[in-house]
């Protein structure tokens, strides 16, 4: 695709996740669990004139060794409670929910997203996302875990079934029998003020591509680069011809930090200053223990590279079963790849992962950001970026304040919202009826 200068910036906020994305630590953060956090995080995002604030949620505590990680922080709220709140205290700005179509129902899901884009007059949203490990499940009826394929058809029949029951409102009747789901609905469901709540999908596997194309509005990725990033949209966009949907049926928005100096040097040093807060000792031995496949608790953090070799396992044993994902399979190959970095730079075990864990981000003067987003979306990187701040409630007051007013002043970025609904913001077409969508998929 050539530059398209007609293209404008579009922007979302990601209220981070209990992780180390957020410095919770630092003395400007605040609380991840009261309601005053969700607010201020998402009427400085309105303010800013942002499409949507994106919430994502956890279904269980994260796992270390077969057992809960001590590093791990309980007690945040349900997802849709959260969203029904800031429905009271927003206006225009889309709320989304992170929901798993593994361990959820299709009637009793679809009920609560048409309940919310009801209350908020059609901001609702959905990212439905498929769950892995048996971890998790041990916290529901079923318990176990899905297999890879598995998960993505019971996805994709979990949003038909949603599409179904949102098309029939309160006085329809769906009669549903498939592989995943067998149920007969007389009605109940209010009537979506969107038509459907906008479905987002999270992946980048080509299987999480194909269902997108197949069964969503809007992506939320990783391709952060400007070359990723083309080449993912040039391949989503290829997909979605095949399901014969146009190209602006479906939007583009990886996940992406920030950080802003008044010169480039100033901010490159907050990048690095935030980054060590990110990466704890012990966050360090962990990072590196998933690779080694082994106990590296007895490790200085701020010492050499284990010189034990990591643990091979079976590689047609699956990742997913009950302990965390692999950030790689090929361990020895990493192993190998760090160790050279390291001998080559002097780097201790925390330096080594402040490293390889970078995350994408924008990161200079905010005029240089500005011209940074305007490039990626008028060349196709994305349609627009949620921006993931280091610091909660708090971190996207700098950024609406300073390069937003860069982007309107270039014309790239609007001076109000124009339009109510989610869908609006985001330019996406009117709601498909669900057989649609079915047929679509079908003939695909």
């Amino acid at each position: 695709m050539t530059e398209d200068t007609t293209r404008r910036v579009h922007l979302a906020a990601h209220f981070p996740g209990v992780n180390n994305t957020t410095v919770w630590a630092h003395p400007d953060s605040g609380s991840h669990i009261e309601f005053d956090s969700f607010r201020r995080f998402a009427q400085t995002a309105e303010r800013g004139l942002f499409d949507f604030f994106f919430l994502a949620e956890g279904l269980r505590l994260r796992e270390d060794k077969g057992q809960v990680d001590v590093l791990d922080v309980a007690g945040r709220p349900n997802t849709l409670t959260a969203l029904a709140a800031l429905a009271a205290v927003t206006r225009r700005i889309g709320l989304v929910g992170t929901l798993s179509t593994t361990f959820n129902e299709p009637y009793e899901l679809a009920r609560q997203i048409a309940s919310v884009d009801v209350l908020s007059g059609g901001r609702a949203a959905w990212n439905a996302v498929t769950t892995p490990d048996s971890f998790t499940g041990a916290n529901f009826r079923r318990g176990g875990f899905l297999d890879y394929a598995d998960r993505y058809h019971r996805a994709v029949d979990f949003i038909a079934s949603a599409r179904e029951l949102w098309d029939a409102g309160p006085h329809g009747e769906v009669r549903h029998s498939t592989d995943f789901f067998t149920f007969s609905s007389p009605g109940g469901i209010p009537t979506p003020v969107q038509g459907h709540p906008v479905v987002f999908q999270a992946g980048n596997s080509p299987a999480g591509r194909d269902f997108a194309a197949g069964s969503a509005d809007v992506i939320f990725t990783l391709n952060n680069g400007l070359e990723d990033g083309q080449k993912f949209y040039a391949d989503v966009h290829e997909r979605l011809r095949r399901f014969g949907r146009s190209d602006d049926s479906l939007k583009i928005y990886p996940g992406i930090s920030f950080f802003i100096g008044d010169t480039p040097e100033q901010a490159q040093e907050h990048r690095l200053d935030i980054e060590y807060q990110q990466v704890s000792g012990a966050g360090a031995i962990a990072f590196v223990e998933r690779v080694w496949n082994r106990d590296l608790s007895s490790y200085d953090p701020d010492g050499p590279l284990p010189e034990v070799d990591p643990v091979v396992e079976d590689p047609n044993k699956p990742a997913s079963q009950g302990r965390e994902v692999r950030y790689n399979q090929d361990a020895p190959a990493t192993v190998a790849k760090w160790r050279a970095l390291a001998e080559a730079e002097n780097l201790s075990i925390r330096d080594l992962v402040v490293r390889v864990s970078r995350r994408a981000a924008l990161v200079g003067t905010p005029a240089q950001i500005a011209e940074d987003l305007i490039h990626r979306v008028q060349n196709f990187a994305a349609d627009g970026y949620i921006l993931v701040p280091p610091i909660t409630p708090g971190g996207l007051d700098e950024f609406v304040d300073r390069v937003v007013p860069e982007l309107q002043e270039r014309g790239a970025y609007p001076e109000r919202y124009e339009g109510t609904t989610l869908r609006d913001h985001l330019g996406l077409p009117a709601a498909r009826p669900a057989a649609d969508w079915a047929a679509a998929r079908a003939n695909a």
